[in-house]
């Protein structure tokens, strides 16, 4: 444990990415920074905790941090035991440390006829819920939660079970609005220096974690099995999100978002996210006590468990990667802008993604505007998705590529990718007309249970390259392989269909600038302007 809370007061004395850039703290950091082992620890069982399951810890606990805040800083420890809790309030400069056999539990609720007790209030806020759903707007309303807050964590191997939170309005709780119902494991608001460690999360709620407004973070080794999403990083700088496994059938599990939470419109941005595990295949449950039981067909789940930008997108994502990360039984890699976000200099690279649900890649730039009067159309360009593997997909959705008219997406490179999905697709669905829906909530089911393209379905695009592509299928697909439809620019180099397939490998419409070489069943070609073609 000492290893542990020196590393991260060491971090919070310094300042995690401002120290990675060089950039001085005077400015920025309190005159009093804690460090060293002479900072104090503080043993919540020392302040009147039982760890017995049954009674409720929360002014213990909350003791405890006000204890070691007022000391200068200091470690909050949990050993073995099962802590009750209602809302706890995290302080600058301390850490919580979970003990193994440590559970920070979320107290059942007694909702009906409530008048006192149970989780902290909503906070006012002055955005409130009309750009964004009631989860993002509120903070307080959480087991564990902080704002305006620096130099602060939480660690350890123990477990944090939302047993008694609410999965948020609409869902299983009918008062997920009512005061001292609380719908989010962890929620952190305009913090920074901020680390999150090693322990894992059951039943997160609403979200398993929300970082709003949050700079200089690090979310490492987090296990996260829960029936909402796992963890919601919006309107975040300078972020790290490394060593994570998330099942979440019922919701994202690793979604970046630039929501008007804040009351103004901020950037997700300079974040990476790697060697990450993401699913929607499994009982919640399920993945942390490793008997890992997929969800039958019987069940009707989403399994939506994906890394995804969006939907909210007001603020916009700007200079992200995501690398080496694994997806299983759950959608796709997803991009999107369509509250009046530039969505720019994002790569994923590396992504191994099997039993995909749906679309296995989906960039959308739309026009939901879902914020002030007078927003604009945003932007989506500069993307490079490279090494990526899809196994085993749905197959009535291919990857697509689709902004609205007179919006492009534009500048993507598509390198190394090998999509295979199980086929089937007919002549019927070949000659659909999908819709444009440009005001629609982003989703690959969107234009419909099926598209006319089993490979790429792209339109409305601007300066594409593919390079290294193979697009194969289980059973026979009569659609083609690529629709292409309003591009400028289009360059497709050594893709790969399957031999002998009755569909064609190119349908294309009102193009410019294209070309294919070294293609199979497709002789080289360079059209400077086309309306209709077959390839």
């Amino acid at each position: 444990m000492d290893t542990f809370r020196r590393e991260f007061l060491k971090r919070a004395g310094m300042g995690i990415a401002a120290a990675a850039a060089g950039v001085p703290l005077a400015a920025t950091q309190p005159s009093k920074v804690p460090s060293g082992p002479e900072t104090g620890s503080f043993d919540v069982r020392s302040f009147g905790a039982t760890g017995d399951g049954t009674s409720i810890e929360t002014a213990a606990v909350n003791r405890a941090i006000e204890a070691a805040a007022t000391a200068g800083g200091g470690t909050v420890r949990f050993p073995a035991g099962t802590y009750a809790c209602y809302s706890i309030h995290l302080k600058s400069n301390v850490l919580l440390y979970i003990e193994a056999g440590a559970t920070i539990l979320a107290a059942e609720t007694a909702m009906e006829g409530m008048t006192s007790g149970g989780y902290d209030a909503a906070e006012a806020n002055t955005g409130d819920n009309k750009y964004q759903d009631y989860g993002h707007s509120h903070w307080h309303n959480s087991l564990i939660w902080g704002e305006d807050l620096y130099n602060v964590g939480i660690m350890g191997p123990g477990l944090i079970y939302g047993k008694g939170l609410s999965r948020g309005a609409g869902h299983d709780t009918p008062h997920a609005e009512a005061p001292g119902v609380g719908n989010k494991a962890i929620a952190l608001k305009n913090c920074r220096n901020v680390v999150l460690k090693d322990f894992s999360i059951l039943k997160g709620g609403h979200f398993g974690v929300l970082a709003t407004g949050v700079d200089n973070f690090r979310l490492d080794g987090l296990t996260i099995d829960t029936n909402r999403d796992g963890m919601d990083l919006d309107c975040c700088r300078n972020g790290h999100v490394s060593n994570c496994t998330v099942n979440s059938p019922w919701d994202d599990a690793i979604c970046p978002k630039s929501s008007f939470a804040l009351g103004y419109a901020r950037a997700t941005e300079n974040l990476t996210i790697a060697n990450c595990y993401v699913a929607g295949c499994y009982e919640v449950g399920t993945l942390l006590d490793g008997t890992l039981k997929k969800y039958g067909s019987e069940v009707r789940v989403p399994r939506t468990g994906r890394v995804k930008f969006g939907t909210e997108s007001n603020g916009g994502f700007k200079n992200i990667t995501v690398s080496n990360c694994v997806f299983e039984g759950c959608n796709g890699i997803a991009l999107e802008s369509v509250d009046g976000a530039l969505l720019e200099d994002v790569s994923f690279n590396n992504i191994t993604m099997r039993d995909i649900s749906g679309s296995p890649i989906f960039l959308r730039l739309g026009a939901r505007l879902r914020g002030p009067r007078g927003m604009a159309v945003g932007a989506l360009r500069r993307v490079i998705l490279s090494n990526i593997v899809s196994y085993n997909a749905a197959g009535r959705l291919p990857a697509i590529l689709s902004g609205i008219p007179g919006h492009a997406i534009e500048d993507v490179k598509i390198s190394d990718v090998y999509l295979q999905h199980r086929g089937g697709g007919t002549k019927e669905m070949a000659v659909l007309q999908p819709p444009e829906d440009e005001n629609k909530y982003p989703d690959p089911h969107m234009f419909g249970p099926e598209l006319p393209a089993h490979g790429f379905f792209i339109r409305h695009a601007k300066n594409l390259e593919f390079t290294n592509v193979e697009i194969a299928y289980e059973a026979p697909d009569e659609r083609p392989a690529v629709i292409v439809n309003d591009v400028q620019g289009a360059d497709f180099f050594r893709v790969k269909t399957p031999r002998g397939a009755t569909g064609r490998i190119f349908s294309l419409n009102n193009l410019t600038d294209f070309r294919v070489l070294a293609t199979r069943e497709v002789k080289d070609a360079q059209l400077d302007r086309v309306e209709v073609k077959m390839l």
